[in-house]
């Protein structure tokens, strides 16, 4: 087991390379936030991720618009 300077230079060649990995790697937070918006408002062009919370947008923005047809069996 390494002590000292040795452990120390250890753990930063360690860092070092996971942070290449991280780098090479590239997981993109922006775009898996995008991906996971899948229902968009047909009124105001708003994304929402699931039926629930797109039903309860569209019945609060839009209350005299009539409700699309993928929400119509949604309970919110």
């Amino acid at each position: 087991m390494a002590r000292g300077h040795q452990k120390f230079q250890s753990q930063q060649k360690n860092a070092k390379k996971q942070a290449e990995i991280k780098k090479a790697k590239g997981h993109d937070q922006k775009a898996a936030a995008k991906a996971a918006l899948v229902y968009t408002c047909a009124v105001c062009r708003t994304q929402m991720p699931d039926p629930k919370t797109f039903k309860q947008h569209f019945e609060s923005k839009h209350p005299k618009s009539p409700l699309p047809p993928e929400l119509a069996g949604v309970e919110a």
